[in-house]
């Protein structure tokens, strides 16, 4: 019943009556007033004004399931989104759908996260209606050794959606944390199961800033988010289609062959960590300036002494100057 009241508000220019909409649909004023109630209670912004009837406030930024398959446009990722208000994580949820029969191209969208996790088990703020929480499960038929590339793919994607939806110039800090002048909008936790030479499940979450108005003082000085960049209220279900959308491509042409040098130079553009002075910090931590990126999307850095190393793991710290 809500979603076809929803239907005839959203197709409806002006406002339409609770007896236009009930005559409509066969059912009581009652009935047509409760489903308005109900969508209400969601989030949705809808005036009601004596004599006229209902209207849908064209600004409200809703993500549930049935508007995020209303906008989507891809064909194997998010063919199935289960939504929620709130859960501990995305991840969580997805690993439990990858541990079972969940299929490859599974979305799991949250308003609002309890425990979100980032790398190294670092908290996530992700409050309700701020930002994008979602996990994807993937089921690639690869070699193992060549997943963790899948999360590099992920920050490209980010990165080329978040552009392509604000204007705003964002960068990739390797190895994939998506960042507007040094301070983080995006952060990807790429989790998976695999046996010797088998993968069972890649669970890839991502966790984006997109209107959040002010961050704890702790990470003020570290995070941001795409409306605070911009100025302006970014709708979130349009950003999620793009990453989405840029996803699939990116992964689909990836699992091919799973040759990542196809992308290096896309990556190497949109990578702001290539020429800086950084810290590596590892089982050793040391200074170095970073070279380049390598075909597996490994960071290739200069020490003072002027050797060069391959770092596939660990984080680089930009040095400030």
């Amino acid at each position: 019943m809500q979603e076809l009241v929803l239907n005839i508000l959203k197709s409806t220019d002006g406002y339409v009556s609770g007896a236009e909409i009930g005559e409509r649909l066969g059912v009581s004023r009652t009935a047509i007033w409760k489903a308005i109630s109900k969508l209400k209670a969601e989030g949705y912004n809808i005036e009601a004004v004596n004599n006229k009837g209902y209207h849908l406030i064209d600004d409200s930024d809703i993500i549930n399931s049935q508007e995020i398959k209303n906008i989507l446009e891809t064909k194997l990722i998010g063919k199935n989104v289960v939504f929620y208000p709130e859960v501990s994580s995305t991840n969580d949820v997805v690993k439990e759908l990858g541990e079972n029969d969940g299929i490859e191209g599974n979305v799991v969208v949250a308003e609002k996260q309890t425990n979100g996790r980032g790398r190294r088990g670092r908290k996530w703020e992700s409050e309700k209606g701020s930002g994008l929480w979602f996990s994807i499960l993937l089921r690639p038929d690869i070699d193992p050794r060549n997943a963790p590339m899948i999360t590099l793919i992920a920050g490209i994607s980010v990165c080329v959606a978040s552009r392509r939806v604000t204007g705003l110039p964002v960068t990739i800090k390797w190895p994939n944390d998506v960042i507007i002048d040094n301070k983080k909008i995006c952060g990807i936790l790429t989790e998976m199961s695999s046996e010797i030479g088998n993968i069972n499940y890649v669970v890839v979450g991502i966790g984006v800033n997109v209107n959040s108005e002010s961050f704890p003082d702790d990470i003020s000085d570290i995070a941001t988010s795409l409306k605070i960049e911009s100025n302006k209220n970014i709708k979130r279900k349009v950003l999620l289609n793009e990453i989405l959308k840029e996803f699939e491509n990116n992964y689909l042409d990836y699992i091919k062959d799973c040759d990542f040098s196809k992308f290096r130079d896309k990556y190497r553009k949109l990578c702001s960590t290539i020429n800086q002075e950084v810290n590596v910090i590892g089982r050793e931590t040391y200074p170095a300036t970073v070279i380049d990126i390598n075909e597996n999307g490994e960071l290739i850095v200069e020490k003072s002494d002027g050797s060069r190393e391959v770092v596939f793991s660990g984080e680089v710290s930009i040095r400030k100057r």
